[in-house]
């Protein structure tokens, strides 16, 4: 029988506290993708970075965070949930740190892979350590206070970094990257206070401890003892399986079981198909994005990118109103068909752009030059527009800032001292110095000016609109709360690790994708990513609003749905628990 908990009369502020400063976790999370976007605008040229060096740092916190994610579940089950958060916070401070005094490439890179050690520990457990002190009436809400943070993390960042822009290059980017050790030690401080997992406890044999916490936590004495006893319940019957199974290892036991097997696809699916639909390419390259739709000064383009940020933070709290009110799965459907339709959006703004790219204007080449630049010249001197001219590694367009663009040159881009090419200005003519402010001059290199820059602005906040509610806190949500506790840490490192692959996947290609494909042709294939997943989540994913954690698993029992369809309906599907009725056991 399936049970669910009641609505109590009012939560202790404790659980609140709890859930509050697990989030600084997430806020970390949000922080680290919001500044690094902003900041590889500045970093860049700083660092005279290329496209696998920008692809490099933003994917090394990926690939540890991957990693990291993929163990965490041992660790959190043999040495609890609340240690794994202590040390989560230590290594992000230390990479925080590290980051700050940073002096060239290498040490960057360093410290943004301590930092993914921390994001990857953190991202799995914070959401299950949440799920697991929160009651099932307000679970959803909590863990999702875990994604506000963190879409408060990206909007601060944002701001932060908007600000930020106008100091000297060196402070700001030591400023912008080391700031964030300041709330992953204040984290670390305050979970000295803070309780472990009252069901890890029960677990590991000490009810005691767990009656007291589970006190501390829920409405009333009644309530917790009740709670206790579902959750002792669930521990005895799994150590009866591991009799039956002869102390099976818990993966074994996972993919034996059909219901779990389909929980753990779901899981899994629902993380893939958020990062596949482009998510963190929005949030890692949101002022290059911006900046590639034709916006191109940069302290503009970083602003731009914060009132977008601000959108998916305040768009956030659409989805912790609604996780309680319309469950898990409307709000995750609602979302994924926004998320298409802006993703189209996006996609035809890029589109327009390419489509009506300024025409080139030959301007006189400089017969000064050695003549082993001829050939790249010409190459340069016989392109039509400009999107034909920044298709050509060597060539970048140089035009008058005032519309309709009609006086733009495709010129030689030049060279540094080792022969490379150095994107920040031509090798001759009006733009050899780079932008030319008095003249109104710009350097185009990868990106062409338009008219329809507003449209993929709008497609960016349309899709934040959308992405903020659903497919950014249900994911991490549904996760939480679809595994039997003494599988939950196994499947949700999983369904974790999932996630950052395909987030390193997406981070890892999109600037080559872009080139190899098309910037609309990169959105497109989101676009068709998002499509697939929402006829998958159509079919599969099921609703778990105000089940208890120790029955979800049965949403998944094929077997068990299908019987129970069978039998007559009865007024009431389940069974009410609350501080007066006693809990129905079978």
């Amino acid at each position: 029988m399936r049970v669910r908990m009641s609505p109590p009369s009012g939560q202790p502020i404790f659980v609140y506290t709890v859930s509050f400063l697990s989030a600084i976790g997430g806020f970390l999370f949000g922080y680290d993708t919001g500044i690094v976007s902003g900041a590889m605008v500045l970093i860049k040229k700083q660092l005279d970075l290329n496209d696998i060096w920008q692809e490099l740092i933003i994917s090394i916190t990926l690939v540890f965070a991957w990693i990291f994610s993929t163990i965490v579940g041992y660790f959190t089950d043999r040495l609890g949930r609340r240690p794994v958060i202590l040390f989560a916070s230590t290594v992000f401070t230390l990479g925080s740190v590290v980051m700050a005094i940073a002096m060239g490439k290498w040490t960057l890179l360093i410290g943004r892979a301590i930092v993914g050690v921390g994001i990857g520990l953190s991202s799995m457990v914070i959401p299950m350590y949440v799920a697991e002190v929160a009651p099932s009436s307000i679970r959803g809400s909590l863990v999702t206070i875990n994604t506000c943070f963190i879409t408060g993390g990206q909007f601060i960042a944002s701001v932060t970094a908007g600000f930020l822009s106008y100091l000297d290059h060196d402070l700001e980017v030591l400023l912008m990257l080391g700031i964030a050790g300041i709330p992953a030690f204040l984290q670390f401080i305050g979970f000295f206070f803070m309780p472990e997992s009252p069901r890890w406890l029960v677990k590991k044999g000490k009810d005691e401890q767990a009656k007291a916490i589970l006190c501390r936590i829920r409405s009333c004495e009644r309530a917790a003892q009740l709670e206790y006893e579902m959750i002792k319940d669930s521990c005895i019957a799994e150590e009866e399986s591991n009799v039956e199974t002869n102390n099976a290892s818990v993966l074994s036991k996972v993919f034996a079981s059909q219901p779990l097997r389909r929980a753990l696809l779901v899981g899994c699916a629902l993380q893939a198909v958020a990062q596949l639909s482009g998510i963190n390419t929005v949030m890692y390259y949101s002022a290059t994005i911006i900046q590639m739709s034709g916006v191109y000064e940069e302290t503009l383009a970083i602003w731009l990118a914060a009132a977008v940020a601000s959108v998916n933070f305040l768009c956030t709290f659409i989805g912790f109103y609604l996780v309680e009110r319309t469950g898990r799965r409307k709000l995750t459907l609602g979302s994924l068909s926004g998320v298409i339709l802006s993703l189209a959006v996006l996609a035809a703004g890029f589109q327009l752009t390419e489509r009506e790219s300024p025409a080139i204007h030959p301007e006189p080449l400089n017969s000064s030059l050695p003549f082993s630049f001829s050939a790249d010249m010409d190459i340069c001197s016989i392109q039509t527009s400009c999107r034909s001219c920044i298709a050509r590694p060597e060539c970048g367009f140089c035009f008058s800032d005032y519309p309709p663009w009609e006086n733009g040159s495709c010129l030689l881009t030049a060279r540094t001292p080792q022969s490379e090419w150095d994107e920040s200005k031509s090798q001759y003519g009006t733009c050899s110095n780079g932008t030319i402010v008095p003249k109104k001059l710009v350097w185009a290199y990868d990106w062409c000016p338009s008219k329809y820059a507003w449209l993929t602005i709008m497609g960016l906040c349309l899709y934040l609109f959308f992405f903020a509610p659903g497919m950014g806190p249900m994911p991490w949500t549904i996760n939480a709360e679809i595994y039997p506790f003494w599988a939950r840490g196994t499947c949700y490192s999983i369904s974790t690790s999932a996630n950052w692959a395909f987030n390193l996947l997406v981070s890892l290609t999109f600037l080559s994708l872009t080139k190899a494909i098309t910037k609309y042709g990169a959105f497109w294939l989101y676009c068709g990513f998002a499509i697939v997943g929402w006829i998958f989540f159509f079919f599969e994913l099921p609703e778990t609003r105000g089940m208890s954690l120790e029955n979800v698993e049965e949403l998944f029992d094929k077997s068990k749905n299908k019987s129970k369809s069978k039998k007559q309906p009865v007024s009431a599907s389940s069974v009410t628990i609350n501080s007066k009725t006693p809990i129905v056991k079978h």
